[in-house]
């Protein structure tokens, strides 16, 4: 199990290429007070290009999105978030 606490519009690396494993559930909560929180999770390797699990999902203030049997592999692909916002702010918690 991982723990993130992610924060701001800038892309980040949750996983990289070759960690090892595969992630087979994930939550987002959104901490932010007032705002929704967009992302993007993605799945990227050099010359083989971007996957996306979500793209543009929204969740709402307050709420959480729980993914159960999502089987990422890490061990060929990274894993990125990016946020919507600068103040955006998510935890997740990854399950291998």
């Amino acid at each position: 199990m991982a723990q993130f606490n992610i924060s701001g519009a800038l892309t980040q690396k949750l996983f990289a290429e070759g960690d090892g494993g595969t992630i087979s559930s994930i939550w987002f909560c959104n901490r932010h007070a007032s705002d929704a929180v967009t992302i993007d999770l993605y799945i990227e390797k050099k010359l083989t290009g971007k996957f996306y699990y979500l793209k543009s999902k929204s969740i709402a203030v307050a709420s959480f999105l729980q993914i159960e049997n999502i089987n990422i592999n890490v061990n060929d692909f990274g894993l990125y978030i990016k946020l919507n916002n600068s103040d955006s702010e998510v935890d997740i918690i990854t399950k291998r």
